[in-house]
C-alpha cells in the first residue's frame, strides 16, 4: 500500500491543475514500482478552508483521480483509495 500524504503548490501555481498533476504523477510512479493500491487522506469540508489546511489534498482532487472513499475516521478526513491494475 502506497500513500500520498502531502502536496505543496506555490501560490502562483494554485488553480492551474498542479495538484492534480502531482497526484497523477505519484500514482503513476507508485504503479511503476509495483504498487497495487494507493491511498490518500484528504480534507473534506463544506466550508471554505485556508490553503494551509489543504496540504494533504481535498476530496474532489482525489475523486477526480479515480479514488473512492473506503473509510472515515473523522468527519472531515476520509480515507480514499485507488486500486491499480
Amino acid at each position: 500500500m502506497w500513500s500520498v500524504t502531502c502536496f505543496y503548490v506555490r501560490r502562483e501555481g494554485r488553480g492551474h491543475g498542479v495538484a492534480a498533476a502531482l497526484l497523477e504523477g505519484a500514482v503513476s510512479y507508485a504503479a511503476s514500482q509495483g504498487a497495487r493500491v494507493v491511498e490518500g487522506y484528504p480534507k473534506d469540508s463544506d466550508k471554505r478552508v485556508k490553503a494551509e489546511e489543504l496540504y494533504y489534498g481535498w476530496r474532489g482532487l482525489f475523486e477526480g483521480a479515480g479514488f473512492e472513499e473506503v473509510e472515515r475516521r473523522s468527519p472531515t478526513r476520509p480515507i480514499m483509495r485507488r486500486t491499480l491494475t
